[in-house]
């Protein structure tokens, strides 16, 4: 892992670069608030360790920024507060994980090491499909960079046409993304809301995106 750890005391800061290092890791270590912010920003890594009482910039302000960038780097707060309301304040600003001094190192190891884990299970939040991309976190698309403004059922089904983008899907299968695994209505509902989706996908652009497979259902084109 390439660690970030933003602790303002010597000792402790120190100790834990130190068994870090020797635990085979990257550990970069800063005393400051405001560095600390800056270093996120700037540079990218697996997990950060971030106290609370820091001088210039305190951690809760710290992470309050970084998520507010957007930055997403798991964080785990390491400090003396750890009373529940304080606890809950700091996970609610964003923390993937909370931890109270003092502190056993094999836990810390052991709590960094689940965090890392966890966030590498994480599917993208982005999905790109030849000329399209799709963000789930902004719930934004856009084809060649310019965004398309959709509502949200043509949202869903632009989402389910570019995960299965080059292979041909029924009107059912898309009924049933969009209201009832167990869908048993009429599909030609969706005929209309296709309709729709394609005047704002293809609308201005030489090549159709969105196919139709006569007798079958829709494709999107994948490339």
């Amino acid at each position: 892992m390439d660690i970030l750890v933003v602790e303002d005391d010597a000792v402790l800061g120190k100790a834990i670069q130190r068994g870090l290092l020797e635990g085979g890791h990257q550990c970069e270590w800063t005393r400051n608030g405001q560095k600390g912010f800056e270093q996120a920003q700037s540079q990218q890594f697996d997990v950060i360790v971030l106290d609370l009482m820091l001088p210039d910039l305190l951690g809760i302000e710290v992470l309050k920024r970084l998520r507010a960038q957007g930055l997403r780097t798991p964080v785990l707060i390491l400090t003396a507060l750890g009373t529940v309301d304080e606890r809950v304040a700091g996970l609610n600003a964003g923390a993937d994980d909370y931890m109270v001094k003092p502190f056993a190192f094999p836990e810390l190891l052991a709590r960094l090491d689940a965090i890392c884990r966890r966030s590498q299970a994480k599917p993208s939040a982005t999905t790109t499909a030849g000329e399209l991309t799709l963000n789930l976190t902004n719930r934004r698309v856009m084809r060649q960079g310019k965004e398309l403004d959709l509502t949200p059922t043509e949202f869903s089904l632009m989402e389910f046409l570019m995960r299965y983008a080059g292979q041909v899907v029924t009107r059912k299968m898309l009924c049933e993304h969009l209201w009832d695994s167990n869908w048993e209505g009429a599909t030609n509902v969706i005929e209309v809301h296709i309709n729709r989706l394609r005047s704002k996908v293809d609308k201005g652009y030489d090549r159709p995106l969105i196919q139709t497979v006569r007798g079958r259902g829709y494709s999107l084109v994948a490339e």
